[in-house]
């Protein structure tokens, strides 16, 4: 385990200036070269305790702009059109590389890493995503996965696409029925 010094809030880990301690790999391979934290020594902790005071000035300053950002953006909404089988699953799937790029075109732009998907998704439909503007505040962003635009607005009308398919099935199928009886009834004669 390697000891680090915190220099912003991280999810699951702790708040700016927290003595942590965390594995090598996640400390070599993601802390420290994203600025997150640095090692814990004599020298860092007494630089970190002269700069302190600034850092936690710069990091309300950037919660505050993220936090206006957000108020702007609330209620964002993106469509991302991809191809998908009849029962709605997709032909691969969409992933958070896919919705910062949806969100940056819809003029909110984000990295992929502040997009928090658990799970890419898979099926066609309404889902939920959190944006992280800073580490403090994250936005809810709505996206709309569809075949085509004419089916992303009615998802967004809250029409159920399925349904509709269902029923024209259902209604080829009753033409095709009553075509077979009515080639049955003309082959009797």
């Amino acid at each position: 385990m390697i000891e680090l010094i915190l220099m912003q809030r991280v999810d699951k880990l702790g708040q700016m200036g927290d003595l942590v301690k965390v594995r090598p790999g996640y400390a070599r391979n993601h802390l420290i070269p994203s600025g997150k934290a640095i090692r814990a020594s004599k020298d860092n902790l007494a630089r970190f305790e002269r700069e302190r005071a600034q850092l936690e000035a710069q990091n309300l300053k950037r919660r505050e702009e993220a936090e206006r950002i957000g108020e702007r953006v609330a209620g964002l909404t993106v469509t991302i059109i991809r191809q998908a089988g009849e029962s709605g699953s997709l032909y691969g799937s969409v992933s958070s590389r896919d919705v910062a790029e949806a969100c940056s075109a819809a003029g909110l732009t984000v990295a992929r890493d502040q997009v928090l998907l658990g799970t890419a998704i898979k099926t066609v439909g309404m889902t939920t995503v959190k944006v992280a503007l800073h580490p403090e505040v994250a936005i809810p962003v709505l996206v709309n996965v569809a075949r085509s635009p004419e089916e992303a607005e009615k998802q967004a009308r809250g029409e159920r696409v399925e349904a509709e398919a269902e029923a024209e099935e259902a209604s080829l199928e009753a033409e095709l029925a009553a075509e077979l009886a009515a080639g049955q009834a003309d082959a009797d004669r």
